[in-house]
């Protein structure tokens, strides 16, 4: 059998050129990278507990601290509709999917400029960074449901058949994170000012949002205005699976999911679109 010369044993070349007009991320090739998401998600969720004192348990205690904080507050001005449960239970579900929210949107946002050394020295899909980041967000999110759970029982609120639809309201939450992170994450490599317009953003959120007050507690002349926060939605979907008085949140879901089906289609064409560009201007 005949050697083959060393131009026949060359592997083959990939060639990497800028997108033209609006662009769908490569499934095909996110899917080949599979192994990359998985090690950078392990990798992230690693680096979140290590070296820490206390570690997952502080997960645990950010939610109840909250919770219990809000609880002495508001017992001194008054006592505020709960849905039928105790107000402890019913600020502690909302700070639950809060916290899961915040942390999965801040840590998306900042995905890409935190992966400045590897985007600088290899290829593989810039999708990958953001899809990995959601990781120890969504570890948070387990724990601090089952803390929750445990909450639940404590003070005999006994869950109704809706608690099934518990995994669709996260993922809710997950997808308006994801949408949001992922646009944040595309422009803050060109503008550094996001990181700091993120924090802010989020502390404006937390007083616009019915986390530790229901929405039919604002004044019916704004609540048409105010519905239109998506994350509505997002609150009152996950509060009305976990608690059996919440009422079903229709038209605020509604809204939610139209937020959702537009940010995060055009998110991940802005992302894959300028992704091209992360290594030459981050």
């Amino acid at each position: 059998m005949a050697m083959a010369s060393p131009a026949e044993r060359k592997p083959p070349v990939t060639v990497i050129q800028a997108p033209h007009g609006v662009h769908w991320p490569n499934l095909r090739e996110l899917w080949t990278y599979k192994d990359t998401l998985y090690f950078l998600a392990r990798r992230d969720i690693a680096v979140r507990y290590k070296q820490t004192v206390i570690g997952l348990v502080w997960v645990v205690l950010q939610p109840i601290a909250f919770a219990l904080v809000y609880t002495a507050f508001l017992s001194l001005i008054g006592s505020v509709p709960s849905q039928g449960a105790p107000y402890g239970v019913f600020a502690l579900t909302g700070m639950t999917i809060w916290l899961f929210f915040s942390v999965a949107m801040s840590r998306v946002s900042d995905s890409t400029i935190a992966s400045t050394g590897l985007i600088q020295k290899i290829w593989f899909p810039r999708l990958i960074i953001p899809l990995a980041a959601v990781g120890p967000a969504l570890v948070d999110l387990v724990a601090s449901t089952a803390v929750l759970g445990v909450a639940m029982l404590v003070f005999g609120v006994m869950p109704a058949v809706k608690i099934v639809f518990v995994p669709f309201a996260g993922l809710v939450a997950l997808l308006a994170a994801f949408g949001i992170g992922l646009w944040f994450s595309a422009i803050a490599v060109r503008y550094r000012d996001i990181q700091q317009l993120v924090p802010f953003l989020m502390q404006v959120l937390l007083f616009v949002t019915p986390i530790i007050y229901p929405f039919e507690l604002v004044p019916k002349s704004l609540q048409t205005i105010y519905a239109l926060n998506p994350l509505v939605g997002m609150v009152e979907t996950w509060r009305w699976a976990v608690l059996p008085g919440a009422p079903f949140p229709g038209t605020h879901l509604l809204i939610t999911l139209i937020f959702i089906a537009i940010v995060v289609p055009t998110g991940l064409v802005f992302y894959e679109r300028r992704q091209h560009l992360f290594a030459d201007v981050i």
